[in-house]
């Protein structure tokens, strides 16, 4: 399973990247969301984890681009520390699959991601 994360905070980046590869993922990470977009026109993921607030592009952007130009139903789990209602309906809105506020539980990530991803195939 190939997964692309997008998040600027190196450390969380790093962090979720190391985890997720230790459960078996093959994970492609960005800091940009302009290079992210990039890689998701030039390859194939089975999932998409962003961050909202990033230079280049931001998570909602590219969920948008995802949807509506590429009309790819990929999976996206958008993370953010933003605790604001209105961007988690704005998200689900543009047609992101799972919302997941900062502090990230890596545990609670895994479950949600091994959801979305056991209903497609």
């Amino acid at each position: 399973m190939r997964i692309i994360l997008a998040e600027d905070n190196d450390i969380l980046r790093k962090s979720l990247s190391f985890f997720l590869e230790s459960k078996g993922f093959s994970v492609d990470q960005f800091s940009d969301g302009k290079d992210a977009l990039d890689a998701i026109e030039a390859n194939q993921y089975d999932l998409i984890l962003t961050d909202i607030n990033m230079p280049g592009k931001s998570g909602m952007e590219i969920t948008q681009y995802v949807r509506e130009s590429i009309n790819s139903d990929v999976p996206i789990i958008i993370l953010t520390s933003s605790g604001v209602e209105q961007t988690e309906l704005d998200s689900f809105d543009i047609g992101a699959n799972e919302f997941i506020a900062k502090p990230v539980s890596p545990a609670v990530l895994l479950v949600r991601i091994n959801k979305l991803l056991n209903k497609r195939f």
